[in-house]
């Protein structure tokens, strides 16, 4: 990736490894910029006070290799979609554009396209993780997303039936709603389309009459000066006023004059001249056609004075129905057509009404039992939740702590439109009575992760029950217990790891790298016992450049300069030999940790 222009960050490239990269350096070197980029390159919201000072323009450009995404026929498929363009090793290059005015543009594969694009592509190859979305993780609908990713096609596959059935039968309701509220209205409309169709079919139009009427009542009512016409051309043709197709060589019609043609041709002692006369035979055969056909018009040419009137008025009657349903007769056709819908779709009847309101009934059973379904796979992928991530704690210095996740059906208040009766979460209840719960867009469920800090203490919403540290650490927990589960290949993190230290801040270091095992993970970090694990370390420098303006850059660090910014990160003792022993120290045991546990 390399950016251009962005904050504080002049022009830096950056090589993302496959594993673990880590991004460090002093506060306010822009260190974030470098999650700033990718949030562009994912077609985030482009401000125009991201843009460097005294530049024109912050760029961000991305190669995105399908070694690494592992999403090589996702690239094609969006390259191809966009009109892209891949590169020889079948990577794609994406470029976004921030102008200091704050107008952005995209590219892909070296076609400008709409920043939808960009985010199409990323949302499937990056997830962002920071504080805002940790944050993120506080809301009940964030949560619920987190359970069923982890539960995967035990609750997506009755969550995708849930909703078709449920879009289905909130048609209907408004239907059959609609059909009650407005039934004096509907029957008025419903009246004047039945009218509409009533003309129409005593009339009895097909489609195209009106030109065919059209054409023939321009030749009833011009028959005397058509026959003159076809007689005239049909007299040239032949030769003969009567209709002969051979009037012979004294009749100076083109047939005879093509006959005495092929005689003289067939006459010559010349190959070449009677090489010709076969193509006189097809003329002649073509002119004995058209002559015959000329006759036959001539014979149903007839001034029929009173097919003419028969013409005229049924012209009028057309145009009766063109004058109030459309311009032609195609369309009055079309218009009825569209009417006969419409009117099955109006009907008041007390059977239409009973039969509506018995397929809502029926939709409602059918959404209840996929209820139920997404229910009791929620429970179960909850109770497995709830284990893994409190395992995942106890190894990230929260040995006491647990996870709960709760799994609560939404009781629906009376009147509420979208309760439907559940019965399978009615246990312990009264066959005669029944319980309803509020049938929202994901099932009736809400969940809510609940922590529990230490024995003895109550479980408490995360929101509650979690310090700004320990929620990060909750929320790295649960990553790193649905990577297999996320399809996502790249994941970042930045500074999600604040208010963490000491042991704790090895194991999120020891966690970052396991998960670094399945993704490519970067993580913009602080601390200096995450850094180590890193299997490339990256570094933003800053200095002061003209004007008194801050100019930073970012490169990658070979090993001996990796313990020199550790010790920085531990004390700013990069200077001491102490400092440098313990980052030696913090290195070589991370190094050994990643290499007993490959």
């Amino acid at each position: 990736m390399r950016i251009q222009g962005l904050g504080v960050i002049d022009d830096a490239t950056l090589e993302l490894h496959p594993g673990l990269t880590v991004v460090t350096g002093e506060t306010g070197a822009g260190k974030t910029m470098v999650v700033t980029g990718l949030h562009l390159l994912g077609g985030g919201r482009a401000e125009a006070s991201r843009v460097r000072t005294g530049a024109e323009r912050a760029v961000v450009e991305g190669r995105f290799e399908p070694s690494v995404a592992g999403l090589a026929s996702e690239l094609d498929r969006l390259a191809e979609d966009a009109g892209a363009n891949l590169d020889e090793d079948g990577s794609l290059i994406a470029v976004r554009t921030v102008a200091a005015d704050g107008r952005s543009r995209a590219h892909l594969g070296g076609r400008s396209v709409p920043v939808g694009v960009l985010s199409e592509l990323t949302d499937g190859l990056i997830a962002v993780h920071g504080q805002n979305e940790a944050l993120r993780l506080l809301r009940p609908a964030e949560q619920r997303a987190v359970l069923d990713r982890f539960a995967g096609d035990a609750v997506g596959t009755p969550l995708a039936r849930y909703k078709r059935v449920r879009a289905e039968w909130l048609r209907v309701g408004a239907e059959l709603t609609e059909r009650r509220e407005r039934a004096r209205e509907l029957a008025r409309e419903a009246d004047l389309l039945r009218h509409g169709l009533a003309e129409i079919s005593a009339v009895g139009p097909t489609p195209g009459e009106d030109a065919a009427l059209l054409a023939e009542a321009r030749r009833l009512a011009d028959a005397d000066q058509l026959r003159e016409i076809a007689a005239g051309a049909q007299a040239a043709v032949t030769g003969d006023p009567d209709g002969g197709l051979d009037g012979g060589p004294d009749v100076p019609g083109a047939l005879g004059l093509v006959a005495e043609a092929r005689r003289r041709l067939q006459a010559a002692d010349d190959p070449a001249l009677r090489e010709l006369e076969p193509r006189l035979a097809e003329a002649a055969a073509v002119l004995a056609d058209v002559g015959a056909e000329l006759g036959d018009y001539l014979q149903s040419l007839d001034a029929d004075p009173a097919r003419l009137d028969t013409v005229l008025a049924r012209q009028a009657e057309l145009k009766q129905l063109t004058r109030k349903y459309a311009a032609d007769v195609d369309g009055v056709l079309a218009w009825a057509e569209q009417a006969s819908r419409r009117l099955d779709g109006l009907d008041t009847s007390e059977g239409a009404l009973a039969a509506l309101a018995a397929r809502r009934d029926a939709l409602v059973v059918e959404l209840a039992d996929h209820a139920a379904q997404i229910s009791a796979a929620r429970h179960a992928a909850a109770a497995e939740l709830g284990k893994a991530v409190t395992g995942e704690l106890a190894g990230l210095a929260m040995p006491q702590a647990s996870l709960q996740v709760a799994v609560t059906p939404r009781r629906a208040a009376d009147g509420d439109p979208h309760a439907v009766p559940v019965p399978r979460l009615d246990r312990g209840t009264s066959p005669a009575v029944g319980r309803w719960y509020t049938a929202g867009p994901d099932g009736v469920d809400d969940v809510e992760l609940r922590l529990v800090a230490h024995s003895g203490a109550p479980a408490l919403p995360v929101h509650k029950g979690a310090s700004g540290g320990e929620l990060s650490r909750v929320m790295l927990a649960l990553e790193v217990v649905l990577a297999h589960a996320d399809p996502v290949p790249t994941l970042v993190f930045d500074e999600v790891d604040a208010g963490v230290g000491g042991r704790a801040a090895v194991e999120v270091g020891r966690r970052l790298a396991r998960l670094a095992r399945s993704h490519q993970v970067v993580v913009v970090t602080h601390l200096p016992q995450v850094a180590a694990y890193a299997d490339r370390h990256l570094v933003v420098d800053k200095a002061t450049g003209g004007r008194g303006l801050t100019r930073s850059g970012v490169r990658a660090l070979d090993d001996g300069q990796r313990v020199v910014e550790l010790a920085r990160m531990l004390a700013g003792l990069e200077q001491t030999e102490t400092g440098r022993a313990h980052a030696e120290e913090l290195l070589a045991t991370a190094t050994a940790d990643r290499a007993a546990h490959p």
